[in-house]
């Protein structure tokens, strides 16, 4: 009679099988340890000029652009000094000094009362030009997805705005929207563009809804490449038009490569300067917060600091609510295939 054998995954001795055994620690390798020691320098240098002017720009937050007298020593302190909540205060309550020791609603005109529209007019500019340009950016891309003679001319055609430099686009957009400009020679006007509130801000949206919509059609066209055309032979097989194609298979399969786009955008269109600080200078209600920081630099460092900082938080608060939102985790979580 002969023993039976060890089952499969098992060892005579009753050991447990390999794959129960606990993982070592490559940390502890000689390749773990190089490959600390290689990470550590970059580590240390995102860290120093990252890291450093953050913190700095934090701290400067809480100090005062203005001399006063110190009323418990009676002696004039320099500008620099520690004043706590004051800058935040200034901005998000839109309080202002009285020239008393006390403080006051900022008048209208006073920058420290243009917080607020500030805000609304980024947020708005985010949320038309975002849509737009996803929209657009979609139907670009779908184009350029499919097969036909002269694709790459195409491509090429509609992704030259994103390489010209922003400056170069806001001084042509500007020479378009002028009074004698292009736009009023085809229209047979003489409006002035930028001159009023909301066509300036329409102004902006076209320019950079002309100027960035190839960057999330690229984004998508790089999403939409990576599906089977097998996948699509079969939803036709089962009798499926080209909206419930385009619904439940492109849609949900390109979802990572859009949800990127949108947050990209989103972040950058929330910081935007350059364009209307060229196309309008700000005026005529197309003050964005980068715009309003700039502004506040001439006068006082610290408090730009302060505005900077709540700028900051803004848009971070922003961006972890729509990687949330769209369920992107970037990073990836441990032990669920980063998904």
């Amino acid at each position: 009679m002969t023993l039976a054998e060890p089952a499969a995954g098992s060892t005579a001795q009753g050991s447990p099988p390999p794959a129960s055994r606990p993982k070592r620690n490559k940390i502890k390798t000689g390749e773990g340890r190089l490959a600390f020691f290689l990470v550590t320098p970059t580590i240390a240098l995102l860290g120093l000029i990252v890291g450093y002017p953050i913190v700095k720009a934090i701290y400067n937050a809480f100090l005062s652009d203005n001399q006063k007298i110190n009323p418990d020593t009676g002696l004039l302190e320099q500008a620099g000094a520690w004043t706590g909540l004051t800058n935040f205060k200034h901005w998000l309550l839109e309080q202002c000094p009285s020239g008393t020791g006390t403080t006051i609603k900022c008048p209208p005109g006073n920058i420290g009362s243009q917080f607020w529209d500030s805000v609304s007019v980024t947020v708005g500019f985010t949320v038309v030009t975002v849509a737009l340009e996803t929209v657009i950016g979609m139907i670009f891309a779908l184009m350029m997805n499919r097969a036909f003679r002269g694709r790459a001319l195409v491509r090429a055609a509609i992704l030259i705005p994103w390489a010209i430099p922003t400056a170069v686009t806001a001084k042509l957009w500007q020479v378009v929207f002028d009074p004698q400009g292009v736009l009023n020679k085809l229209l047979g006007t003489h409006f002035a563009w930028t001159s009023e509130k909301w066509p300036a801000r329409s102004a902006i949206v076209i320019a950079d809804v002309w100027k960035t919509t190839p960057f999330i059609a690229l984004l998508i066209l790089a999403g939409l490449q990576g599906i089977s055309a097998d996948i699509y032979e079969s939803a036709k097989v089962d009798g499926a038009n080209a909206w419930q194609r385009f619904w439940r298979i492109t849609l949900p399969l390109v979802k990572p490569a859009l949800a990127v786009a949108v947050i990209f955008r989103t972040l950058d269109v929330l910081r935007m300067y350059d364009l209307p600080a060229i196309l309008t200078g700000g005026a005529n209600g197309t003050t964005t917060l980068s715009i309003l920081v700039v502004k506040q630099l001439h006068s006082g460092v610290y408090s730009a600091s302060a505005l900077s900082t709540i700028t900051f938080i803004f848009i971070f608060a922003i961006a972890l609510g729509m990687v949330r939102l769209f369920n992107a985790n970037i990073v990836g979580t441990p032990g669920k295939g980063g998904k």
